[in-house]
């Protein structure tokens, strides 16, 4: 019988038609154990939204164990029984895209969770006051009351949100107020070593990890091959290739700087270095323009379409909207239907495009607008024209047709690309991309004897150098603590309140090796 005023959770009515794997399974449980906090890195198609779905549940149902009593006091990542009595279980779920909205929202009703508890927040349909609320990154900036009042966030595709993204960042911001929210982050990939992903690792630190190699060799999707196709620039091409990479390198030279991030610092600087800059990523652009546009790519893939896949349904992936209306047009002078679908076409439409593929047409073209999200089983032939060194735009363009579906025994991915330029790393990455496989468990807590080993280590270091330091105004009770990856930073430590400014505590609300290595320091 629950606590008199305790309602139950909306998310509690969640019921599947189908029972979740055993690796979705593994992954709830690792969230869990996790504290409730965490990213499960999962290739696409393995599952990720129902795996979300359950975890909501599962925390909605600790919640309810908790009025109960049957939860152990001093939860790190729930709060007291009283501040729960007479309140539900608001969650939010944020999406990149407002299509995934309306997929987020059918599923939930599908198995089984009142539409009346579901509210949706983006554009001109705002609604409120609903115990789940799924909105995009966009909308949510903009009202941080609806983070603030959840119990539970859940951020679909993750790695969006990265430090480069400074404004979607700043949800952290407000997420981490409150230690006590649970917090869930879903990536089908995230390179932990990557600096601009340093908030997100601390924040949401990966507790699982299904790769798509593992899941292919699990037979939880189909088995993806790759067949690259190399074209050459025309004579006229090579010319402005050569003529653009030349200024570009001698621009680089001159001002030792060969990245688009120290580029655009140039610009800042104002008079001819940032003139310089401009023309810099001028030239960039137009020769990604040109490899984009590359007659002979064009043409190959024409002819791969007209020769191997005239009436199956295809996905084309190009870097510019420009070179997919030219591949529009040549597929169009050879009888063969295609449609282009971007980001500037609503909703409404663009499930009519989608539910005419295969049969209006069979050739459907974008840039980037189904990298994400976007569940097509059935198809199972893509063609990649596009030059990227991302390896997470990669990762989502090959896990839209990766998926199982009766009958469907492999995925053909085409790589065309111009050899001998900047174009020969798609290759690469998209090879990379398949291979990917990282089989180890990682879990977002460092075991406690590991802790105990590192603040003994800074105990060491202290009697070399000063590491700890005891601030005499504060009666025994403050310690600064010298970081061990920046020498010139200190944490500051309250024995007494059992707190630190590092990011293992703000962010996990661990009692970390800096208070420990306190601690010993003064007993």
């Amino acid at each position: 019988m629950l606590i008199s005023g305790a309602k139950s959770a909306a998310i509690s009515s969640l019921k599947f038609p189908f029972h979740l794997s055993g690796h979705q399974l593994y992954a709830v449980d690792a969230w869990i154990l996790s504290g409730m906090r965490g990213s499960i890195i999962y290739s696409s198609g393995t599952g990720k939204t129902e795996i979300a779905f359950e975890c909501a549940r599962r925390a909605a149902a600790a919640m309810n164990a908790l009025n109960k009593k049957e939860v152990r006091a001093g939860s790190p990542f729930l709060p007291s029984t009283s501040s729960f009595q007479s309140q539900s279980f608001e969650i939010v779920f944020l999406v990149p895209r407002i299509v995934l909205i309306n997929q987020n929202l059918t599923r939930l009703v599908n198995y089984g969770v009142s539409r009346e508890k579901i509210g949706v927040y983006f554009g001109e349909q705002k609604e409120i006051n609903k115990e789940i609320t799924i909105s995009t990154y966009q909308s949510v900036i903009r009202v941080p009351s609806l983070i603030r009042k959840s119990k539970m966030v859940v951020f679909d595709e993750v790695h969006l949100v990265s430090d480069s993204a400074k404004v979607l960042r700043n949800i952290f911001d407000v997420v981490v107020e409150d230690n006590t929210k649970a917090l869930l982050g879903l990536t089908a990939t995230i390179n932990e070593k990557i600096s601009k992903y340093n908030t997100i690792v601390t924040v949401l630190p990966p507790v699982k990890k299904y790769l798509l190699k593992e899941a292919v060799e699990d037979g939880r999707l189909t088995r993806p091959v790759v067949i690259p196709i190399k074209v050459k620039l025309t004579e006229e091409e090579r010319k402005l290739y050569d003529i653009f990479s030349t200024k570009i390198k001698n621009i680089s030279d001159r001002f030792k700087r060969y990245d688009a991030n120290s580029m655009t610092l140039l610009l800042k600087k104002g008079g001819f270095a940032s003139g310089m800059a401009k023309a810099w990523f001028s030239n960039v652009r137009k020769r990604k323009a040109l490899l984009a546009c590359a007659d002979n790519k064009i043409s190959a893939v024409v002819d791969l379409i007209l020769r191997k896949h005239s009436n199956q349904r295809i996905m084309v992936f190009s870097e510019t909207l420009e070179s997919i209306n030219k591949l529009k047009s040549n597929l169009k002078s050879e009888h063969v239907s295609s449609t282009v679908i971007e980001s500037r076409i609503n909703s409404l439409d663009r499930q009519k495009i989608l539910s005419g593929w295969g049969k209006d047409f069979y050739v459907l073209l974008s840039v980037h607008t189904l990298e994400i999200g976007y569940d097509v089983p059935e198809v199972g032939v893509e063609i990649i024209l596009a030059t990227t060194s991302n390896i997470n735009q990669v990762i989502q363009r090959i896990g839209r047709i990766v998926r199982k579906y009766e009958g469907k025994k492999r995925a053909l991915i085409y790589v065309v690309y111009v050899c001998e330029t900047k174009d020969d790393v798609i290759l690469k990455i998209v090879r990379r991309a398949v291979e990917m496989d990282e089989r180890t468990p990682v879990t977002n807590r460092e075991p406690q004897d590991l802790r105990i080993k590192r603040a003994y280590d800074i105990l060491e270091l202290n009697s070399y150098e000063p590491t700890i330091i005891q601030d005499s105004n504060y009666n025994q009770k403050l310690f600064h603590v010298r970081s061990g990856k920046e020498k010139d930073k200190f944490y500051e430590v309250n024995t007494e309140l059992k707190t630190c400014s590092c990011p293992d505590f703000e962010f996990k609300a661990l009692r970390c090796k800096h208070i420990m290595a306190a601690e010993i320091t003064k007993s």
